[in-house]
């Protein structure tokens, strides 16, 4: 739960709300001017039903009240084809915006740092770009333009009961008070109900893809009892959530409705105490009430778009909580490595704030050189890789390329610099050729799928999606990447463990050849590695114990030794 994105606080998403506005100012602009016609005409409906009234009780001949009927007519279809052109537009409006906040989505999502991305779980980033950006889209496109009418109508209902009698009209809009008091206590606590709502889903969609991913290791190891169990505390916890938003509901909606009413009681008692006493007309007191009661629809509209509003901000919260882990991430260095030289001083590491897995370590690789680094598991060959390569940053000491930071590079400039290749490949529903990523010829494709053995290769128009490949072959698709990216410094963090001894044995020594000159860092229990490699760095306990050639590290008769005769004596038992 700790290593899930932030929220974006109210100032950041009232912000990012006025950016969308903005890209789009024209349609919110004319949004604003035709609901507000529409308002207008809206409003002459009541007065003339007054006029009516007090035509009738003055003895007003039939034409007069047909006049007045034809003119009720005429406002109410001027608001409907109004209103109706001012909600089209307001779609539009909300298809495009919508739009823009997916794309923008994408984008962050892309440019978050790896470590950040690896530690952050699969169903919190699924949650957020499904669930949260499909509320917000759904938001902007249905409910948005109801609360924008909504508004406007109350607006202007509230201003023509004023003009009709200001008594009338002061005494009517201090009877909707209660309805603010209500409506205050809801989105005190809306909010916050909605974000822990938000992080019940993410949760249990985690529980869902790590149960479904892993069906078979559920099934191999009997995990199902547990996994259920997980799932169900899952689905209690979004069950209790989801009942907390509903209560806050069933108190908020019945009171907002009851309050409804109050005005309209007032101006009736009101009114009739000043019709009594000649003050105002029949038609005035019967207007102000129509007018109140046509407030009831955009409150009604309001308040429950509201619930709906709380609901989308606290998913605009989680979306741009992206933008948040952005801004919290360091900015890219403009520095430029002066050469390829990886100087790693007085290192530390922990990860998430536990205890350090690293300890004081000094490394110089040098440029062109093969190093390998071996060692027990748990030793941090594999952390110390993710340091080579930028993905996480040192806790204290620095790692730095030709004297420039090697975490604080800019993604493309580091990819260029470095590349980390592991046993974890994605391998996207693509044909072979879009899967290596590099517009290069065929015939050149085609020469790296075979420098790592990828046979399986040739056509490089198969639907890798309808056609998916094993973890093997994965691993070789990706090992072709890395030929075709050239990067200066390559690190394999056993990345040939996949494949078998032979297949292994010929992808590292096709390797070597294509990357002679290149900076190559291999971290690996294969001890041949280490025999064929330039230097050979021993890790124990996050620590290098031990540096130098193959040759030397066996006179020496420590723990390279130690290991390189048990591996051998295990290597000629196989």
């Amino acid at each position: 739960m700790s290593n899930r994105l932030p929220a974006a606080d109210q100032r950041l998403v009232i912000r990012a709300a006025l950016r969308l506005l903005a890209a789009d100012r024209r349609s919110v602009a004319a949004m604003i001017l035709l609901n507000s016609l529409a308002a207008i005409a809206g409003l002459g409906g009541p007065w003339l039903l007054g006029r009516v009234i007090d035509t009738v009780s003055t003895g007003g001949g039939v034409a007069a009240v047909d006049r007045l009927a034809l003119a009720v007519l005429g406002f109410a279809l001027a608001q409907t084809l109004l209103s109706r052109y001012a909600l089209a537009l307001a779609y539009r409006f909300g298809e495009r915006t919508s739009a823009r906040i997916r794309e923008t989505f994408l984008r962050r999502a892309l440019a978050l740092p790896a470590a950040v991305v690896e530690r952050v779980p699969d169903g919190d980033i699924a949650a957020r770009g499904t669930t949260d950006v499909d509320a917000v889209a759904t938001t902007l496109r249905d409910v948005l333009p109801r609360i924008l009418i909504g508004l406007v109508e109350m607006v202007f209902i509230m201003i023509a009961v004023v003009v009709l009698d200001p008594l009338l009209g002061v005494v009517g809009v201090l009877g909707l008070s209660g309805i603010w008091f209500v409506t205050r206590w809801y989105l005190r606590r809306a909010r916050d109900a909605y974000l822990r709502e938000g992080d019940a889903n993410s949760w249990l969609a985690e529980e869902l893809s790590a149960t479904t991913s892993g069906a078979r290791t559920v099934e191999a190891f009997g995990l199902a009892d547990r996994r259920l169990a997980a799932g169900h505390a899952a689905i209690a916890d979004t069950r209790r959530t989801r009942l907390i938003t509903l209560g806050l509901r069933s108190v908020f909606f019945p009171l907002a409705e009851t309050s409804y009413a109050v005005p309209v009681v007032l101006i009736l008692l009101l009114g009739g105490m000043l019709y009594i006493d000649h003050r105002v007309s029949l038609g005035t007191v019967g207007a102000a009430v129509l007018y109140l009661r046509q407030l009831v629809n955009p409150l009604d509209t309001l308040l429950i778009r509201i619930e709906q509003l709380q609901s989308a901000s606290a998913s605009f919260a989680r979306v741009e909580g992206l933008g948040a882990a952005l801004a919290d991430s360091p900015a890219p260095s403009a520095a430029t490595p002066a050469d390829d030289r990886i100087e790693v001083r007085g290192v530390r590491f922990a990860y998430d704030g536990g205890r350090d897995v690293l300890h004081d370590v000094f490394l110089t690789v040098r440029p062109g050189e093969r190093l390998a680094i071996v060692g027990l598991s748990g030793a941090g060959k594999s952390t110390l890789g993710r340091l080579l390569a930028g993905v996480d940053r040192p806790t204290a000491g620095t790692v730095t390329a030709g004297g420039a930071p090697i975490a604080d590079l800019p993604p493309e400039l580091l990819r260029r610099q470095v590349v980390l290749v592991t046993q974890e490949h994605h391998v996207f529903r693509e044909t072979v050729r879009d899967n290596l990523m590099v517009p290069a010829p065929d015939d050149e494709l085609r020469r790296a799928l075979a420098t790592v053995g990828a046979d399986w290769a040739s056509d490089l128009d198969r639907d890798l999606g309808a056609h998916p490949l094993d973890g093997a072959q994965a691993q070789q698709l990706a090992l072709a990447r890395v030929l075709l990216a050239g990067p200066h410094t390559v690190i394999l963090d056993e990345a040939t463990a996949l494949l078998d001894p032979t297949a292994a044995r010929d992808a590292e020594r096709a390797l070597a050849a294509v990357l002679h000159g290149r900076t190559v860092i291999a971290i690996a229990h294969r001890l041949q590695t280490a025999h064929d490699a330039d230097r050979v760095a021993v890790m124990d306990d996050g620590r290098i114990i031990e540096l130098g050639t193959h040759d030397e590290l066996l006179a020496a008769g420590g723990s390279y030794a130690a290991l390189w005769r048990s591996w051998h004596r295990a290597d000629q038992l196989r």
